[in-house]
């Protein structure tokens, strides 16, 4: 396979990755329609960041540090899944609370910043997501890596992931998807909550079950 092929190949992988629902998806999906297109653009950027730290992780090969100093990997684990517990629980809590649509352009700086920062700590809350991009790596990276293959793969995961979440952002903050989230609110969020939720035990129970003496 050509180097340009192997890039294809990657991207295929981190492309699929990406579109397959969890937590990352429902949130940009909230955002875009509870709040603003903007706030779901900032959260796609938010997304598309974690998702090249995450790479750059697994070509830096930190992954295999994770994987000889295994309590280390099991701690990130179980605070990736209290956060999305966390999370989780501020969206049932807030459930019931009215929702104001902006109608124009001018959103808040502020708001912005939070979406971003919520959607970043909610991509890079699940570590196993390193993982995956470490096994991507493995399996299709040619023993030698060239440089400029290093230099260009994160910011096209950055790319890819920020560009299928601005697609998800803007089909979602449309007219319509928001006005039927304002008039369900309540069971959209609690929805919502118990998707992120569930993802957040899933996950802290996989690693209790995984580390089990």
């Amino acid at each position: 396979m050509s180097e340009l092929g192997i890039i294809a190949a990657i991207l295929g992988a981190v492309l699929i990755g990406a579109i397959s629902p969890g937590p990352s998806f429902v949130m940009v999906l909230r955002t875009s329609i509870a709040l603003s297109r903007s706030d779901g653009l900032a959260a796609a950027i938010g997304m598309g960041l974690g998702g090249a730290l995450f790479g750059t992780i697994a070509l830096l090969g930190l992954t295999a540090l994770l994987a000889q100093v295994e309590w280390l990997y099991m701690v990130l684990k179980l605070a990736g899944g209290a956060y999305l517990i966390y999370l989780a629980i501020r969206i049932w809590r807030g459930a019931r609370e009215p929702v104001t649509i902006p109608q124009t352009a001018a959103f808040k700086s502020n708001s912005l910043r939070r979406s971003f920062s919520v959607a970043l700590m909610t991509q890079l809350s699940n570590p196993k997501t390193a993982v995956a991009y470490a096994s991507v790596f493995a399996a299709l990276l040619p023993p030698h890596v060239p440089a400029w293959m290093i230099l260009a793969l994160p910011p096209l995961i950055f790319l890819i992931e920020t560009s299928w979440y601005a697609v998800v952002s803007f089909v979602f903050s449309s007219h319509r998807p928001r006005s039927a989230y304002v008039r369900a609110k309540a069971w959209i969020d609690r929805v919502t909550a118990l998707v992120i939720g569930g993802l957040g035990l899933r996950l802290i129970y996989e690693t209790v079950k995984t580390h089990r003496p």
